[in-house]
């Protein structure tokens, strides 16, 4: 009767670690469900960076060219002006 009484705290013990294991489980699959989800936020997050960095890019290189254009006709403009105060003088 004494090993019976022992193995039935071995397989009470062995169902409260069941038990435990099985909670711990649960929440390590909820944590990892959880970094999962911040992964894929976290990547969509870095697509829409790389996006913008790109346009902005583009928008800054747009500006140079401007800037250069614009340059240019204030040196047409000038050339012009010299030409008008030569005539007008």
């Amino acid at each position: 009767m004494a090993v019976l009484a022992k193995l039935q705290e071995k397989i009470e013990a062995w169902k409260e670690e069941h038990e435990a294991l099985k909670e711990k489980n649960h929440h390590l699959k909820s944590q990892l469900a959880s970094l999962a989800e911040t992964q894929t936020k976290n990547e969509t997050l870095q697509l829409e960076l790389d996006a913008k960095n790109s346009r902005l890019k583009q928008l800054e290189e747009d500006l140079e060219i401007a800037k250069m254009e614009l340059e240019e006709k204030d040196a047409e403009v000038e050339k012009i002006l010299k030409k008008v105060e030569a005539l007008l003088a």
